[in-house]
């Protein structure tokens, strides 16, 4: 076959944090271009790919990530740059609103990697997640072309985040007289007087995953947190591992996973560091069971922690992204994200489906509660077969009233849905940024406003909305 000149990128694309970028201004240099959907995990695992080969051949590789909108709000340009940035993406991103670059490079799915040799001449493309083997290889082969690395250096990020006592949060736990968030950005699980005053730091704050003491440790971009008596459990997202911190000495330490992207095997567990957690989000922690969502993985799985090192059971999902109906792996999922418990029922915020879905732990059967589709979402009250959520990603039972609270992250508010009604109310408030977290206690809403950079408190007695001044 005869190689092909790579198009330039289409007149008029928006570089959201880095100067405009012609692709021949990067000859000498192997490029590769990331086509990615801002709200799927399969794509930010390839970023983190594709963001450890740029270093290790920094100066040959030049990697550009060109973003398309799943969803209506992220065609919002600051949207996709805030949800790029929570996952600790800092390479230079172009905002394909209209999709004319996908077009040009004829990409099929998410995500696709475009391999430009440093000629200006189309390579190869990587199609999928297919683990990082066929893109590194591909990567390495093309840099030791490179004979005289142009000296080029990585492009300087534009318009940074404001340093602010948080960086995107989103899980949350309330207790009578604490508050615990994961300062996600931050790379921390702080420990809160409910008026916001920092008692304690969980993490020094590198994007690592040290065990020890609160100020030895270190998480990366940690998510989900639950609650069981003196210990507190986090889903470490970044690092594919579930850790714990013993409250009463602070100590944190990792009890499941290998901070490998593997799909899980399931059975009795040999050794707890043979187990692959791609993408843990949310939990629920109980007296000898912890319930799990794994993003990365599109299934809920239970660590049965009855008897040896447990046993890990896929209770719903095939593997495969969809939003299918049906009983243990007839189930699909489309990148489930928040997590609550119901007496046996699990409840999951389904993320790129735009829906709340059920799971009966007897029997393991998943229903659909609501959502249409992959592709359908929107912003509707109603019962729940006519209301429309977009990418909601947490979820929370009120104590004090047959309710779950839904962050409708996309829509930028808080919504309810009747457990047994099935009526779906939006709570009226001034639009949020972003909100990816929420925990309820007290008569008291808790909300992460994470593109904000911050947690707000409602009273949902005087629908009062306060922001709780975490360490200022």
């Amino acid at each position: 076959m005869t190689p092909l000149h790579a198009p330039d990128f289409p007149y008029g694309l928006h570089w959201l944090n880095a100067a405009p970028t012609e692709l021949r201004s990067l000859q000498g240099s192997v490029v590769a271009l990331a086509f990615v959907d801002p709200a799927s995990a399969w794509c930010m695992q390839r970023l983190a790919d594709l963001a450890v080969l740029e270093r290790r051949y920094r100066g040959r590789l030049q990697v550009r990530i060109l973003a398309q909108p799943r969803f209506d709000a992220h065609r919002d340009p600051l949207a996709t740059l805030k949800r790029l940035r929570r996952h600790g993406v800092s390479l230079p991103v172009a905002h394909d609103r209209d999709w004319h670059a996908w077009q040009r490079f004829n990409i099929e799915s998410w995500p696709t990697v475009v391999l430009i040799d440093a000629h200006g001449m189309l390579a190869d493309r990587i199609v999928g997640t297919p683990g990082v083997g066929a893109l590194e290889a591909a990567v390495s082969a093309l840099c030791e072309q490179v004979v005289e690395p142009p000296g080029t250096t990585r492009s300087v990020e534009t318009n940074p985040e404001p340093h602010a006592p948080l960086r995107f949060p989103t899980g949350l736990v309330v207790t009578a007289e604490r508050l615990y968030v994961a300062d996600t950005g931050h790379h921390q699980i702080l420990e809160c007087t409910h008026a916001g005053r920092v008692l304690r730091r969980f993490g020094n704050g590198t994007a690592d995953a040290l065990d020890g003491e609160p100020e030895i440790a270190s998480f990366c971009r940690p998510n989900g947190l639950s609650l069981l008596r003196e210990e507190l459990y986090v889903a470490d997202t970044g690092n594919h591992l579930l850790r714990r911190i013993n409250l009463r000495s602070g100590a944190v330490q990792t009890v499941l996973g290998n901070r490998l992207t593997r799909t899980p095997a399931e059975g009795p567990i040999q050794s707890l560091q043979d187990v692959s957690l791609p993408s843990p989000t949310a939990l629920v922690a109980g007296n000898s069971y912890l319930h799990l969502t794994l993003a990365g993985d599109n299934r809920i799985w239970t660590w049965n922690q009855s008897a040896g090192l447990g046993i890990l059971e896929c209770r719903a999902g095939s593997g495969q992204l969809g939003q299918r109906d049906g009983a243990g792996i007839l189930a699909s999922f489309a990148q489930p994200s928040g997590l609550a418990q119901v007496q046996q029922a699990l409840y999951v915020t389904d993320t790129l489906g735009s829906s709340i879905r059920g799971v009966q732990l007897r029997g393991d059967l998943t229903q659909t509660l609501v959502g249409q589709g992959m592709w359908e979402f929107g912003d509707a009250d109603g019962q729940r077969q006519q209301a429309r959520l977009q990418a909601p990603e947490a979820l929370a039972l009120d104590p004090d009233a047959p309710l779950l609270w839904i962050a409708d992250t996309g829509n930028g508010c808080i919504r309810s849905l009747r457990l047994g009604g099935g009526v779906v109310t939006r709570l009226d408030l001034r639009k949020l940024a972003g909100p990816a977290g929420v925990a309820a206690f007290g008569g008291k809403l808790w909300i992460c406003e994470t593109d904000a950079h911050a947690v707000l408190c409602l009273d949902l007695a005087s629908n009062t909305l306060t922001q709780v001044p975490i360490d200022e």
